[in-house]
């Protein structure tokens, strides 16, 4: 479902752009389709995080699987992780509301992302982009450790297995899940993480298609 609404923020519009050779989009539908990207985008990464601690407990914990991964459990992880998406794109779609916008209003993006509105406004952006290393610090690296953690025990787990067949089965239940959690991450660094400066907008759009489309 996240997956899916996450294309659905991009792609219609994208589409209509490339038929009708009209690249406008109403302010009110900017701000909404950056609130819906950023919100199922980060939501996303908590999911890969939830996946990979629900592989961990199956490989490391087999028999006590139904039992620590209780319905009360599953509603936990996934629940909290909406209310905290949430909470970020209110927060981030707000502080961009309270901004100017002034000369060319044209942004070098294929939908209406955060960065590239900053650049745009003729406003002082520090506090917008304060709260961006917040939330990226926050929202970003902690599903990470999370998934970092859990497949440093799954291999620790794996390694202890005395059949290669055995071990074979194992890694095979992690291989997709982790090839989705190295694109997604690798092309969120690429967009995000980077140093300040000049950059390629080619690039960042490169990356941004992968992030936004690609994979889901």
């Amino acid at each position: 479902f996240v997956d899916l609404c996450q294309a659905s923020t991009t792609m219609p519009k994208m589409l209509i752009n490339i038929l009708t050779h009209s690249k406008a989009i109403p302010y009110a539908g900017c701000l909404i389709q950056m609130y819906s990207f950023h919100l199922f985008g980060t939501m996303d990464s908590f999911l890969l995080a939830v996946m990979a601690y629900d592989r961990f407990v199956a490989i490391f914990h087999p028999l006590r699987y139904a039992t620590i991964m209780s319905p009360r459990l599953c509603i936990l992880l996934v629940g909290g992780p909406w209310g905290t998406t949430n909470l970020q794109s209110v927060v981030h779609t707000s502080l961009m509301a309270k901004l100017t916008f002034c000369a060319d209003n044209k942004i070098p993006h294929f939908f209406c992302d955060l960065m590239p509105l900053l650049k745009l406004s003729c406003s002082d952006t520090h506090i917008n982009e304060l709260v961006v290393l917040v939330f990226g610090i926050f929202m970003g690296i902690s599903p990470l450790v999370c998934i970092l953690l859990s497949y440093i025990c799954i291999f620790c787990a794996v390694l202890q297995v005395p059949s290669a067949e055995g071990k074979r089965k194992a890694f095979s239940t992690c291989g997709s899940h982790l090839t989705v959690v190295l694109v997604f991450y690798g092309t969120i660094f690429a967009v995000y993480v980077q140093p300040s400066g000049p950059t390629s907008p080619e690039k960042d759009k490169a990356a941004a298609v992968m992030c936004a489309v690609v994979i889901p």
